[in-house]
């Protein structure tokens, strides 16, 4: 069974605070928690902080954009208000023989 299954795209989620780290500091846990979720679900391929920290990127994969975007709207630091995400949806042409 392929990694990315036939019907879903990839998305490179864009995540970057909106407020000082002090004020997202508090909701991190909460994140870490959606983040491991979303590992176990199967929706997300990769995730960390930006260097330097300014937000964080999360790879993730689905059949089309509203579902990212609801997945998104779950997210503790989204509902908070702390950060702003910006969402782009690729066609993987091209993958690693790992994630065939």
């Amino acid at each position: 069974m392929p990694v990315i299954p036939e019907g879903h795209n990839l998305f490179a989620v864009d995540i970057t605070y909106n407020v000082p780290l002090t004020e997202v500091e508090p909701h991190l846990d909460a994140h870490m928690d959606f983040i491991a979720k979303g590992y176990e679900e199967g929706r997300f391929l990769a995730s960390g902080a930006k260097v330097p920290r300014t937000g964080g990127m999360i790879i993730a994969m689905g059949k089309d954009r509203s579902e990212i975007e609801a997945l998104m709207a779950q997210d503790p630091f989204t509902i908070a208000g702390v950060v702003a995400l910006l969402i782009t949806e690729f066609k993987p042409a091209n993958v690693a023989d790992a994630l065939k």
